[in-house]
């Protein structure tokens, strides 16, 4: 660990936006919220994650659901997404056309992948890898890419005609029975055993849940004691069986879009740091199992909602901190023998294309990540980048245990997995997984205490 790094890394921890950022409703106009939907289904024979097969069934659409929040003075979009990842340029891409469409700046946008398995996941490089090599694309053309991030700009513009007044926050949440479960098991001889979101291993499946957050979190906008839209929060890998050539928006979009048709309210699902936790203990990677599980979560979330305690909405505050993170390989950092290999066209295309990933991640990640919160008179969400262990949303809310603190992940994923230092202790697939150095924790924990003191 270079101890110059690692500071870089806590100074950019450190900085957040001016406390005039954060404008009350009292300053401008009444809260208002307009509600946003788009179908981002890729065409047919696109590649599929994870195999690259080429898309043959669209089981459901994936759709990218949203708010646009407005107190007269400031304009707040929050995004989820039903696909597997963002990275870097491409997450931007996305981020960018949000705010183009909402008529706000870039950093009063957050948009986050659901993460699931039968949905695209676009790595760094994604938008340069095939003009850098002339490889064939892994992942959606750059193209399409495009088009989609602009079919869910146009979507946001459209939602602007539809702003409804909000004068009432909701704040409910319910414990979710049998569905989630920590993913690293530590044997009594110190080894890290993987129990995968689908796990047909029966002696896997009977080890103990482990350390998970259990509750699944709901705020409602409403005016009233009318519901406008429910915003929930969970943390588990949401896939059931995956790997085919297919797309669907798994477990959560099955009960997210199912209280919707019951409840006719607006329905948004984001994934909290699930980056060690998965659904393996109660899934065998069966149809049945996928529908009992949907079943569950489906559940927890219609008793969140009867939980939801009605309050007035008081302020609406949006704070952004920038946060610097360290490349964990020496590969990733070597920048003359990656372009050397990128523009050497006697070396395979596929080795190009990883020298050219190198490179874009190298560059992106030199540049902050953006975290954000959002408070909502009682309520506040904390949103992180990154495939985030649920450490650290166990840490977030310990930090503020007199208030209700949801957090979303899986914001812009070039990171991969943000693990603690224990896991790269331990070993085990997450650490391998990560792009980021094991000071990470202490730097993530550090931001994240700056923008809840910042409150």
């Amino acid at each position: 660990m270079r101890p110059f790094l690692f500071c870089s890394c806590l100074l950019a921890a450190a900085i957040s936006s001016h406390p005039s950022a954060a404008l009350a409703a009292g300053d401008g106009g009444p809260l208002r919220v307009a509600t946003f939907r788009a179908d981002l289904t890729p065409p047919l024979g696109t590649p599929t994650y994870p195999s690259g097969k080429p898309l043959e069934t669209v089981e459901t659409p994936l759709w990218a659901k949203g708010v646009v929040l407005d107190d007269g003075r400031q304009r707040v979009v929050l995004c989820a997404i039903d696909w597997c990842g963002l990275c870097g340029p491409v997450h931007r891409l996305f981020r960018d056309k949000l705010a183009e469409g909402a008529a706000t700046e870039a950093s009063h946008v957050t948009v986050h992948t659901v993460h699931q398995h039968t949905a695209p996941y676009l790595p760094i490089g994604t938008l340069e890898r095939q003009v850098t090599t002339g490889g064939p694309s892994e992942t959606l053309d750059p193209s399409v890419i495009r088009q989609l991030a602009q079919r869910l700009g146009d979507a946001v513009k459209a939602s602007l005609e539809q702003f409804r007044q909000f004068d009432s926050i909701g704040a409910g949440q319910a414990p979710v029975e049998r569905v989630a479960a920590a993913r690293r098991i530590l044997t009594d001889g110190g080894k890290i055993l993987t129990r995968w979101s689908a796990c047909k291993d029966p002696d896997l499946r009977a080890k103990p849940e482990g350390r998970i957050d259990p509750m699944l979190k709901t705020i409602t906008l409403a005016h009233g004691d009318k519901p406008l839209v429910r915003i929930h929060y969970y943390a588990t890998h949401p896939q059931s069986f995956y790997g085919d050539a297919r797309v669907c928006y798994d477990v959560p979009g099955f009960a997210r879009e199912r209280l919707e048709e019951k409840e006719q309210v607006f329905q948004i699902y984001f994934t909290g740091c699930a980056g060690d936790v998965t659904m393996g203990k109660y899934n065998d990677g069966t149809p049945q199992a996928r529908t009992e599980l949907a079943d569950r979560l489906y559940a927890a979330m219609e008793a969140s909602v009867a939980a939801t305690r009605i309050e007035p909405a008081g302020r609406l505050v949006w704070r952004t901190l920038p946060l610097v993170l360290q490349l964990k390989d020496e590969a990733d950092r070597d920048l003359a023998k990656n372009r050397a290999l990128r523009d050497d066209p006697t070396q395979p295309a596929k080795a190009r294309q990883q020298a050219s990933r190198r490179l874009a991640l190298a560059e992106w990640l030199s540049q902050p990540l953006q975290l954000n919160l959002l408070r909502l008179g009682p309520v506040q969400v904390v949103h992180l980048p990154g495939e985030s262990m649920i450490e650290f949303q166990l840490f977030t809310q310990q930090q503020r245990p007199d208030r209700f603190l949801a957090v979303a992940a899986y914001g812009d994923l070039a990171t991969g997995y943000i693990c603690t230092e224990e896991a790269f202790s331990q070993g085990g697939y997450e650490p391998s997984a990560s792009r980021v150095a094991p000071n990470s924790e202490a730097a993530l924990k550090q931001a994240i205490r700056n923008l809840l003191e910042a409150e």
